[in-house]
């Protein structure tokens, strides 16, 4: 099955349990959630007046990016406050490898020390986000399931769930094998 039919009878299966009354998708009233990083250049220039203006369109949780060991440049304790005092919450942050940019916050760079800031301000995901194009050989995907079962058993004594963002490179072929099914099950198997 190609990623396209995939998606389409995903979509339809939805509907369809939707539409059978088994989803409870009306009912659930979980607060409205934005990743930050679509506002981006707002951020960079005004990190507090963004904020302020997500909270009054009605938004509750936020997905942030680009923790370095601070937060947009402010302390773990500065950014609580702005976050509280703006009635926002983080729910989860996107986090790179550090396989080939090796700066704080990465998987490899100081992760415990990410790992304890965020959930010093309440993130209850944090996210492997992407990996660069130069990062995908062979090499780095053997290793990859090792890394990601570290990240997540140090995420999960944080009370903390870890998770993986795939995006399409992982559906491509790469040597024969699609990397996607052949990354999942080395995994599974660790």
């Amino acid at each position: 099955m190609n990623r396209k039919d995939f998606i389409s009878l995903s979509g339809f299966g939805f509907l369809g349990l939707y539409a059978c009354g088994t989803s409870n998708l009306m009912n659930n009233r979980k607060p409205l959630a934005i990743q930050l990083y679509t506002i981006r250049d707002a951020v960079a220039e005004n990190l507090e007046k963004s904020l302020e203006r997500l909270a009054g369109l009605g938004f509750k949780q936020l997905e942030i990016y680009g923790y370095d060991g601070k937060f947009f440049g402010k302390t773990r304790t500065e950014f609580k406050t702005i976050l509280k005092n703006v009635g926002l919450e983080v729910i989860s942050s996107h986090h790179t490898t550090g396989i080939v940019h090796n700066s704080k916050g990465t998987l490899l760079n100081d992760w415990e020390q990410s790992v304890e800031d965020l959930h010093f301000i309440g993130s209850k995901y944090m996210v492997c986000s992407y990996l660069f194009e130069e990062e995908r050989t062979l090499e780095n995907y053997k290793k990859l399931p090792e890394l990601l079962n570290k990240s997540g058993e140090i995420t999960n004594k944080a009370e903390i769930d870890f998770a993986y963002h795939n995006h399409d490179f992982e559906f491509e072929k790469f040597e024969d094998k699609t990397v996607m099914t052949s990354f999942w099950i080395t995994l599974i198997l660790i």
